[in-house]
Order: C-alpha cells, then sequence, then structure tokens
C-alpha cells in the first residue's frame, strides 16, 4: 500500500511599517473584509504597528511601507525594513509622493514649530518640545530616496481592491492589475459644453449628478489623478482632490502641470477663462498639490513655482 503525503506550501511572511501619516493605508488592510482571508491564508505577518508589539525587523519576503520620511525615525524604521524584506512596496500616497506631510517642504522647520507650538491658542506650553520625539529631516521626502522600491501603490489609502490585487500579484508571480487610467475612467459624469462663466467653490451650491464637474465650474482633479481609489468622490458629489497622486502623463513629462492640464480642459467646456483658472489653482496651490509637492517629478518641474504662488497669495491679505 503506496503512502501519499501533501505538504503544505511555506506561507508568504510581510513586515508593515508606517512612517509619517495618519496610518489609514493600514486601516485599509480591514476594508478588504472576505477578502482578507483568502490573503491570511497564503501569508504570515510578522511585524505591524496595529497588529503587533514586536520591535525589531524579521526577516520577510514583502515589506509595505507607509508614510513620507520626515523625521529621523522614519529614515530608521525605511533602511531597516528594506535591509529585512525582499521586495519593498511604497504603500498609499504618502510613501510613493511624499503626500500630506510633502506640504512641509514649503515651510522651514522653525516656522511649521512655531505654528503648532510657539504661536497657537490651543497648545498649554508655547516652547517647542525638544525631548521625546525623533528630529526633524532637512525635507520631506517619499521612501524611494532613502530606499529603493519595488512596487507603487499610490492612494490615499489605496482602494482595498488595489491592496488585495497588489498581494495577489506578488503571492502568484505576476504583474498587478493596475492601469494608468485617470479617475474619470470610472466616473460616470459627462462633459458637456456650458455657458458657465465662474469659477465655484466646492462649498457652493449643489453640483448636478449627471455633467462633469469641469463643465459646472468646479476645479475637479479627476481627469489628472491616477485611478487607484475607484473614483468614489466624483461618484458621490465629491470633486476629485487628486489624493491618488498625478496621472503618469503629468509626472514624467517637464512641461505638463496639474494646474495647465486642468485649465485647457475646463476653458473649452466653458466660457471661464483659461488664466483665470489657472490663478484660481495656483490661489489655492496647498491643496492642489497636497499629496504630490514633496516629490521630485512634481516639486522640480520648472513649472511648479508653490512659493511664488502661496507669496501672491498671502499679499492678498496684508
Amino acid at each position: 500500500m503506496s503512502q501519499t503525503t501533501s505538504t503544505k506550501k511555506a506561507p508568504v511572511t510581510i513586515n508593515t511599517e508606517w512612517l509619517s501619516d495618519c496610518s489609514g493605508c493600514h486601516v485599509a488592510i480591514v476594508d478588504m473584509h472576505e477578502k482578507l482571508l483568502n490573503v491570511l491564508e497564503a501569508i504570515e505577518i510578522l511585524h505591524c504597528p496595529v497588529l503587533t508589539d514586536i520591535k525589531d525587523y524579521p526577516k520577510a519576503n514583502i515589506g509595505l511601507v507607509s508614510g513620507a520620511i520626515r523625521t529621523e525615525h522614519d529614515r530608521h524604521a525605511a533602511e531597516e525594513m528594506r535591509k529585512s524584506c525582499d521586495v519593498i512596496i511604497a504603500w498609499g500616497s504618502c510613501a510613493v509622493y511624499g503626500g500630506i506631510a510633502g506640504a512641509g517642504i514649503v515651510h522651514s522647520k522653525e516656522e511649521i514649530f512655531d505654528a503648532v507650538y510657539g504661536n497657537n491658542k490651543t497648545t498649554i506650553s508655547h516652547n517647542s518640545p525638544t525631548t521625546g520625539i525623533s528630529p526633524f529631516e532637512k525635507l520631506v521626502t517619499p521612501i524611494d530616496e532613502v530606499i529603493n522600491v519595488d512596487l507603487y501603490l499610490p492612494g490615499c489609502p489605496p482602494h482595498p481592491a488595489f491592496i488585495f490585487d497588489a498581494l495577489l500579484s506578488l503571492l502568484e508571480g505576476r504583474a498587478p492589475k493596475a492601469t494608468k487610467e485617470s479617475v474619470c475612467s470610472r466616473c460616470n459624469r459627462t462633459m458637456v459644453h456650458t455657458d458657465v462663466d465662474k469659477i465655484k467653490k466646492n462649498f457652493e451650491g449643489v453640483a448636478e449628478k449627471e455633467n462633469c464637474f469641469l463643465s459646472q465650474g468646479y476645479i475637479c482633479l479627476g481627469s489628472v489623478t491616477l485611478d487607484r481609489c475607484m473614483s468614489p468622490c466624483p461618484t458621490n458629489g465629491m470633486m476629485c482632490t487628486g489624493c491618488a497622486g498625478a496621472t503618469m502623463q503629468v509626472l514624467t513629462e517637464p512641461n505638463r502641470d496639474i494646474r495647465t492640464e486642468i485649465a485647457d480642459r475646463m476653458s473649452k467646456i466653458t466660457k471661464i477663462s483659461r488664466d483665470d483658472i489657472i490663478s484660481e489653482i495656483e490661489y489655492s496651490a496647498k491643496s492642489h498639490y497636497s499629496y504630490t509637492m514633496a516629490s521630485k517629478m512634481i516639486g522640480k518641474k520648472p513649472t511648479f513655482l508653490i512659493k511664488k504662488w502661496i507669496a501672491n497669495t498671502e499679499a492678498e491679505y496684508e
């Protein structure tokens, strides 16, 4: 009588780490719901700030790193993840582009600490902390300026479907299914010509459900933003704020820019002038570029003059 033995495939080991971010990317793992069970059958999580109390970095097959490099601790953690993991995924827009924390590049460390501690009515002590915190780096940067990255998964956070597919693609040894399409590719609104001649703020009125926000005079970044979200904002009546980062055309071509791309489209389907649209986006540049300004692909563009735009905006209030 022959005896057969079944060998169970060893699970893929995973470390996760969050640097300067809100931890939303880690929460997005739970949002995979029952699909998480399918992934957990094939993986073993070793280091994860929200699940484990392990301080060191065990050897692992895959490393998911969220957050930007903003402090000395961030740099150390990123370097340790690179040493311990065979594959590193830049997970979320903060890791890929610098994210919201990247807005810190337009201010000095002294200005930031003064705004948070020194000149802030909500703080008890108006002195900046000198102990117990990790010192700031000179600049906020994406993680690939400190360590090598194997796979980029932007989003704030990435939709659970993209996280699930990214993990599966690594487990199955295939390329991820993520495409280079924009948020508009999943939006069911229709771009139409209108007689709108004034830019509207997102809090002004209720937008029509059928027509494109640009047609209605609202600034929407869907056409210049990479789809890693499944377009929930435009679908539910809110303009896209660009949280997954700019499309590859904007990122990789020096003369393409978020504000000019939006202005070109919007001015052709409304009666709002191209210059007025550009001025409006420059006026609120911290918001429109907030997720990507720390990335050299945006920050080093000759068309990106955010300090000048901020100075012009502040001059209006003097």
